[in-house]
C-alpha cells in the first residue's frame, strides 16, 4: 500500500531557502557587521599580545578541565609575561582567565551572546560581547600569537580547526597549537594520524600541534618559538580624540 509522501520542506521551513533577502537588508546586515568589527577593533586594540584559550563551557570549578585551565592561564601571565583571552564565558574560558588574574595577570575576553544568555565570567579587565560567531573567531585569532585548546564540543572544535586550518594554509603566520587533555584528545590524534596516511593531510602537518597535559611544556614550545620568530613591537598611544582607551 504506498504511504504518502510527505514535502521535505514545509512552509514555515522554505523561509531559510528564501535566497538573497532585499539589497536593504543586505545593506544593513553589512553594516552591523561591519559595526561588531569596528567595536572588537576599539575594545582591543590597545590590549597586549594575547594567548587565547579554548574550551568547552560546561566545566564547573574543581573538574580537572578547569583546574588545568587555571593553571594554564596563570603560568601565561607569570612565565610569558602575555594576556590570556578567551570567548568570556563558564568554564575553561572562566578558569584561564581566572588563572590569569589571580596571577596578577592581564585578562580578556570576546564575549557572543546566545538564545540562552551567556554572561561574562567575572575574571577579565576588558571584553567586548558581540552577536556574531565569524566576528568573535575573527578576533580571537587577530590578537594572538598561540593557541591553546583544551577539551570541548562543537563550538571548541570549530574553533580548532578553523585556527589550525589558518595555519596549515599560512594565512596566518605557523603560531604555536598547544592541545592540553591527552585522554581526552587521544581518539582525534590517532585520526589524525590515519588522515595523514591517507593522505588527506601531510605528515609535517602533524608538526603544527604539541599534544600536551603539563602546563610548562606548553609554555616552554610557545617561548621558544615567539622568541625565535617575533620581536616586540611599539604600539600607539590611544588617541583621546578618537575616545580611545588602553
Amino acid at each position: 500500500m504506498p504511504t504518502s509522501k510527505r514535502p521535505l520542506i514545509n512552509r514555515d521551513e522554505s523561509v531559510f531557502l528564501e535566497g538573497p533577502k532585499s539589497r536593504t537588508y543586505e545593506l544593513f546586515f553589512a553594516l552591523k557587521v561591519f559595526w561588531e568589527f569596528i567595536k572588537g577593533m576599539r575594545a582591543l586594540h590597545f590590549t597586549a599580545p594575547c594567548i587565547t584559550v579554548f574550551g568547552s563551557a560546561r566545566f564547573k570549578e574543581g573538574h580537572i578541565y578547569y583546574e588545568k585551565a587555571r593553571e594554564v592561564g596563570a603560568a601565561i601571565a607569570t612565565d610569558l609575561g602575555l594576556t590570556v583571552m578567551t570567548g568570556g564565558g563558564p568554564g575553561v574560558m572562566e578558569a584561564a582567565n581566572r588563572g590569569a588574574r589571580e596571577a596578577g595577570g592581564r585578562s580578556v575576553a570576546c564575549n557572543i551572546t546566545l538564545p540562552h544568555e551567556q554572561k561574562e565570567n567575572p575574571y577579565l579587565d576588558k571584553f567586548v560581547t558581540l552577536h556574531y560567531f565569524f566576528v568573535r573567531k575573527v578576533l580571537l585569532v587577530k590578537y594572538s600569537y598561540a593557541f591553546v585548546i583544551l577539551p570541548g564540543g562543537f563550538g571548541t572544535m570549530d574553533e580548532f580547526f578553523e585556527t589550525l586550518t589558518l595555519v596549515q594554509t599560512r594565512k596566518i603566520d605557523n603560531f604555536p597549537i598547544v592541545v592540553m587533555g591527552s585522554e581526552y584528545y587521544q581518539p582525534l590524534q590517532e585520526y589524525l594520524k590515519f588522515m595523514a596516511a591517507q593522505g588527506t593531510i601531510s605528515p609535517e602537518d602533524m608538526d603544527l600541534l604539541l599534544f600536551t597535559d603539563d602546563a610548562g611544556e606548553a609554555v616552554a614550545h610557545i617561548r621558544k618559538f615567539l622568541s625565535e620568530n617575533y620581536r616586540v613591537v611599539r604600539r600607539n598611544r590611544p588617541a583621546w580624540w578618537l575616545f580611545e582607551k588602553a
